[in-house]
Parts: structure tokens; C-alpha cells; sequence
């Protein structure tokens, strides 16, 4: 139903000396970093669309600086790279209330991020909006990390409403914070966690999630097809629901 697309999202592998940008599909070596990230545009016109392209850019100009400074033992690594994460999200937000304040067509402009840095030992993520980050495990089955910015999704995580009740609900797309969007303070969700071998992560904006339960979710990731698990669950939201742009980003670590 929509025009254009307002999503962006990025895959980037680090090491010491440069960032790569990583392509739709592939394989890579577990002892680099990694970072993945989606992001959801607001804004009139184009401008949403433009939001979330600043968001992705800034990310890829800024962790260079952000790998020199993570030489730290590993104990101090977490907090470290935590603060990292809510300096990058704070710069994002600065950059889009200039823009916003300095052209008429960008006015209100603003982004969801949802990011996931992927260490040799550990993953951080950080997050604002209502795009997520799952984890899926043996052991834990599908968890959602990320908590949408939402007064429904408090409603749902309280247990006063279900997760039906949720994706009906009217209210369920709007936002309490983003990135941008003339919040005058950005404080994101921060965490850690561990992956194990066989565990996948999925990052989606919520096109993903509108038109798709968390058992549909799991049945498509555990029961591979000829298509991508990505590529399968942006189609399958499709048809389901269409109403907003769909983008996955699906992370296996082997």
C-alpha cells in the first residue's frame, strides 16, 4: 500500500583496520565484530525515508572511531561498548533535529533503530521504536529483546492484552520515542547477551510484525525454504497484512 520505502537496513563486518559492507546474503568468520541494523522512516513526504538513511550512514561513518576505542579487557568490554551504542544514538538524534529545524520538508523528520553489535564473546544491541530484535535458541525458543516504544506493547508485556488484542489494537503504532521526530531527549534500550552455535537473530521493522504472530515467526525460521528466511518473511507479512513497509535482516550463527 505504500509508494515508497521508508525502511533501511545494514550489515557491516568490522576488524581493526576498516569497516565492509556486508551483502544480502552471505557467510563470514565468527571472530570479527558485526553490526546489523533496521530502521523505520517517519515523516511526511519523503522525509521518513530520508531519516532512516541518515540513521544507517551515520552508523557506518561513526564505528571506525567507535573500533579504536574497544581495546579493553573483557570484563569493561560490555559497558564500554554500551555507552558506545547510546552516544551513536544520541548523535543520530542531533543530526535529525538540525535537519529538522533547517528544512520545511524534513520538518518532524525521524527514524526507529534497532541495532545489534555482535561480538567473539558476547552481543550488545540498542534500540528506540517499535522495529525489533528476536533471539531464537534451543534453549529459550523465540525471545523477543527488544521493547517497543508503544503504550500497547506496555499493555502486552503488563499480560492486559494479548498478543491478538496488540496487533489490532489502534494505538499500536504510536510512538512514545524515535530518533528525531522533535523528542527533545533520546534514551534508548540497551542490553547484552550470549549466542551459541544453532542460535539465529532476527532484526525486522514492524511491516514484519504487522502482518505476522510470533508462531509464524518461529515456523518460518525453523523450517527453511528455497528462499532466504529474510526474503520469506517480508513476503509472507506481504500478503498478510501489506499495510507498511517490511524489512528482516535473519542472523545465524553457525
Amino acid at each position: 500500500m505504500r509508494t515508497n520505502n521508508e525502511d533501511s537496513f545494514l550489515g557491516l563486518v568490522l576488524d581493526p583496520q576498516e569497516i565492509h559492507l556486508l551483502g544480502k546474503m552471505g557467510e563470514a568468520p565468527l571472530d570479527r565484530d558485526y553490526v546489523f541494523a533496521v530502521c523505520d522512516g517517519l515523516g511526511g513526504a519523503k522525509a521518513g525515508e530520508f531519516a532512516s538513511r541518515i540513521a544507517v550512514e551515520k552508523i557506518t561513518k561513526m564505528f571506525p572511531t567507535y573500533l579504536a576505542q574497544k581495546k579493553l579487557p573483557h570484563e569493561e568490554e560490555v559497558s564500554k561498548t554500551t555507552d558506545l551504542l547510546i552516544e551513536l544514538f544520541s548523535e543520530i538524534h542531533r543530526a535529525l533535529l538540525l535537519l529538522s529545524a533547517s528544512y520545511d520538508e524534513c520538518h518532524g523528520m525521524g527514524t526507529t533503530l534497532t541495532l545489534c553489535w555482535i561480538l567473539p564473546h558476547h552481543c550488545i544491541f540498542a534500540h528506540i521504536g517499535d522495529s525489533r530484535l528476536y533471539h531464537l535458541s534451543a534453549e529459550t525458543n523465540l525471545q523477543q529483546l527488544s521493547e517497543d516504544d508503544t503504550h500497547v506493547d506496555w499493555l502486552f508485556r503488563q499480560g492486559k492484552i494479548n498478543e491478538r488484542e496488540a496487533k489490532h489494537h489502534q494505538g499500536r503504532n504510536l510512538l512514545q520515542k524515535a530518533l528525531g521526530a522533535d523528542h527533545q531527549f533520546v534514551t534508548p534500550q540497551v542490553g547484552s547477551f550470549t549466542c551459541a552455535p544453532g542460535d539465529r537473530l532476527l532484526l525486522c521493522t514492524d511491516g514484519v510484525t504487522d502482518g505476522l504472530f510470533n508462531h509464524q515467526l518461529v515456523n518460518i525460521l525453523n523450517h527453511p525454504t528455497q528462499k532466504t528466511p529474510a526474503h520469506h518473511l517480508v513476503e509472507e507479512a506481504v500478503i498478510q497484512s501489506g499495510r507498511d513497509n517490511a524489512t528482516s535482516i535473519v542472523v545465524e550463527i553457525l
